[in-house]
């Protein structure tokens, strides 16, 4: 399908992209793509993983630099001006702001250091320290967090780190703000915090670029849509012109399958036993559950309600008492021992805990199967390749290539090589922490279905989410978190949001 012409509009546009395109070595990422950026809109970007998003955010953030094509930004009396974005500075300086879908914070700074790093306010030559902290303040507000902003920024959770990152992208003042997945990290109600700063933005004239995986956030907040596939865009709809089916038919090609529930599993034998196990959370309220043979286990709450701590505390990663059991036998020592003894993990923040990033594909997914094949500190080259290249056709990686660098793929295909590490050699427990962030509609029902075939296989599957619809969809038994303890259990046929909610936000179970 040819890309739609750009839709008339009375809007300043503040950034104009024509016939841009990039290749690596040969391969084509983005190619001929035509873009107005106005004032006072929200532009969604959709597209599967590998569609070429990230990379044309790159390029209009300046971190990357177009093969060819050119962009033009508004100088302050409107007029388009050509310029070339050498870098995150000279995005900055011409009014442009990306905040990552993969957080980039100084993790060694305090929240006000690291909203003002390079910008920094002196007197007489003295940083302003005061200062620094009384404005950060103002923009942490802004995005609803009410925090010291001399909190260490290594010691905030996944969430409000992404609500950092927003606030120091609202202090540069830009004229057009870039974000990228910025809910991924969020639960519904911080989701919808951020959907009304959007809004406000908007109405004082800033431009939003707004990439999400999240279609219903698209619907609810975006003026214009535009679509990627295989790096050229398949189209450009204006509000009242789209439907979630149409957005889905340009992004895939394809009418979308729905997934339908799970069949609940009859009980097996109980595969993980937890026993007062006290993870990181402030208040260390200690927890204990059982998950059986074939039963995906959902864990349910508001963000810090202490659910990426309990799998941290399972795992082996941090913990502070309890006794963990696999098969009966209990796991001790640390995270290395606990997956050389069956279980996996799948963290939250991938990059960060989840993957070798200077490696290839093929040594972030064969990293387990090596752990329990290699013999005498012999490994199996062959064995390795068989493996790498049934897990990267199972995973439906792209690219195919299993030599590319794993920091070089969409984030989407990043989480699949996660994933496929740890289906590869049938863990007797997966752990998962938010299984799908930062995943296309089409990806997330692939990993969905691959983490079905897994417990039908016989695993038992313990996962968090701070997505509703995915806790619903996946779990056959939910239990629900609310400041560090278990609030309450719910079966998937007696489960809804509003019960959900109920017990996430400490009510009692009815």
């Amino acid at each position: 399908m040819l890309p739609a012409p750009s839709i008339a509009s009375d809007k300043p546009v503040l950034l104009r992209v024509r016939g841009v395109g990039r290749r690596y070595a040969g391969v084509t990422a983005l190619a001929d793509i035509d873009v107005d950026v106005r004032g006072g809109e929200v532009l969604a970007i959709v597209g599967e993983n590998g569609a070429g998003k990230s990379t044309l955010l790159k390029i209009l953030s300046g971190i990357v630099q177009p093969s060819e094509g050119e962009l033009d930004v508004a100088d302050e009396s409107g007029q388009l001006c050509p310029v070339e974005l050498h870098g995150v500075r000279e995005a900055t300086r011409a009014g442009i702001a990306l905040v990552h879908q993969e957080l980039n914070l100084a993790e060694n700074l305090d929240i006000a250091g690291s909203i003002f790093l390079g910008r920094e306010p002196s007197r007489f030559g003295v940083l302003d320290l005061a200062a620094m902290r009384r404005a950060s303040k103002s923009w942490l507000a802004l995005v609803g967090l009410d925090l010291d902003p001399g909190t260490l920024c290594g010691t905030l959770p996944i969430a409000q780190r992404q609500l950092v990152e927003i606030a120091k992208a609202l202090s540069c003042e830009a004229r057009v703000l870039i974000l990228d997945e910025p809910t991924s990290s969020l639960s519904a109600p911080e989701a919808d915090r951020l959907l009304g700063i959007m809004d406000e933005l908007r109405s004082r004239g800033v431009a939003i670029v707004f990439v999400s995986h999240h279609l219903e956030e698209i619907m609810r907040i975006a003026d214009r849509v535009i679509v990627l596939r295989d790096g050229r865009t398949t189209g450009e709809l204006a509000r009242g012109e789209y439907d979630r089916a149409a957005v889905e038919r340009l992004m895939v090609g394809r009418e979308i399958v729905r997934e339908e529930r799970r069949a609940t599993r009859a009980g097996g034998a109980v595969r993980l036993r937890v026993e007062a196990v006290v993870g990181a959370h402030q208040r260390r309220v200690p927890v204990s559950l059982e998950v059986r043979a074939g039963e995906i286990v959902g864990l349910a709450g508001l963000v810090g309600a202490g659910r990426t701590e309990l799998l941290e505390a399972i795992a082996g990663v941090t913990t502070h008492g309890g006794r963990v059991h696999l098969d009966g036998t209990q796991l001790v020592g640390d995270a290395s021992k606990r997956v050389r003894r069956g279980l996996g993990i799948v963290p939250e923040d991938r990059a960060r805990n989840g993957l070798f990033l200077e490696d290839p594909v093929s040594v972030n997914m064969s990293m387990a199967w090596i752990g329990r094949h290699c013999r005498s500190r012999i490994i199996d080259a062959h064995g390795e390749r068989t493996l790498v290249g049934r897990m990267v056709a199972r995973m439906q990686l792209r690219p195919t290539n299993p030599a590319r660098l794993v920091q070089t793929l969409s984030g989407g295909n990043q989480q699949k090589s996660v994933i496929g590490r740890w289906l590869a050699v049938d863990p007797g427990v997966l752990l998962l922490d938010e299984p799908t962030r930062g995943v296309d509609v089409g990806a997330r029902a692939e990993i969905h279905a691959e983490i079905r075939r897994l417990a039908d296989a016989g695993s038992a599957v313990l996962f968090a989410s701070s997505e509703l619809e995915e806790v619903l969809l996946l779990a056959d038994r939910i239990i629900v978190m609310h400041e560090g303890s278990l609030m309450g259990e719910l079966a998937a046929h007696e489960a809804t949001r509003v019960a959900i909610m109920r017990l996430a936000t400490g009510g009692m179970q009815s």
